[in-house]
């Protein structure tokens, strides 16, 4: 039997670490930390370096390859399904024979524009697997904590999305509050500037965060700039922003 603890670790800062997020890491065998390649290296070195922090062993700490998405199949969903499902294989290979506790750190929470359930799934699928679900501070909260703004405006709803679907579908009919996520550069070029406000943030709760905010007609190409000029300097970036209407 595995024991798979998904341990959300917030958004990078190693104060987001909760006390049952610790537990849960000293309690587990092993420390599964994907490797996404030498331009994303930083973060697997910020796993390890909370892991160290809370373990001071890190001799329990495994990592893996994680495989990229294949561009060769056209459709979306079946691209993501494909690299799930060879996710989950490489899990099985990491973890090993015999039973185990093991424990997955997680971008923010797992419960929020994150497959790593889904993954689990499958990996129960095929090993006997019992999973659970340690929650952790997410993207939104830091990118709100940062801006000290709230999430929602009084008595109304938000709706968070993709940038993917902001640039395909425009702006959501259902609320005058968009929190956009995975946006892979200026999906808020395709609404209406006017009337809108943005609350922009680059690795959000990191020593390296970025923070710009301001009428949308005023700051957007700002923003712009600044992204372009952030992934050049690391190699990568991870942003978040909250958009509202007047």
């Amino acid at each position: 039997m595995i024991q798979l603890s998904l341990v959300g670790i917030g958004t990078g800062h190693p104060k987001h670490l909760t006390f049952q997020a610790a537990e849960a890491l000293r309690a587990a065998d092993i420390v599964l930390i994907p490797e996404k390649g030498e331009d994303k290296a930083d973060l697997a070195d910020l796993r390890r370096a909370i892991a160290g922090e809370v373990l001071g062993d890190v001799s329990k700490l495994r990592p893996f390859p994680l495989p990229v998405r294949d561009p060769a199949i056209p459709d979306y969903e079946a691209r993501v399904s494909d690299w799930h499902d060879r996710i989950a294989r490489v899990w099985d290979e990491a973890i090993g024979p015999g039973p185990a506790k093991v424990a997955l750190m997680v971008w923010g929470d797992p419960s929020l524009y994150d497959s790593t359930l889904r993954i689990a799934e499958r990996l129960a699928a095929v090993r006997s697997a019992s999973v659970e679900v340690i929650p952790g501070v997410t993207s939104i909260q830091a990118l709100c904590a940062a801006h000290r703004i709230p999430l929602n405006e009084v008595g109304k709803p938000f709706l968070v999305t993709t940038g993917r679907r902001l640039r395909d579908e425009g702006w959501p009919v259902s609320a005058d509050t968009v929190v956009v996520m995975l946006d892979a550069g200026g999906a808020f070029e395709a609404i209406a500037p006017e009337g809108v406000t943005i609350w922009w943030s680059a690795y959000a709760g990191m020593a390296e965060e970025i923070l710009i905010a301001g009428p949308l007609p005023e700051v957007s190409a700002r923003i712009l700039d600044t992204r372009a000029a952030a992934r050049a300097r690391h190699g990568w970036i991870m942003d978040i922003y909250l958009m509202r209407r007047a």
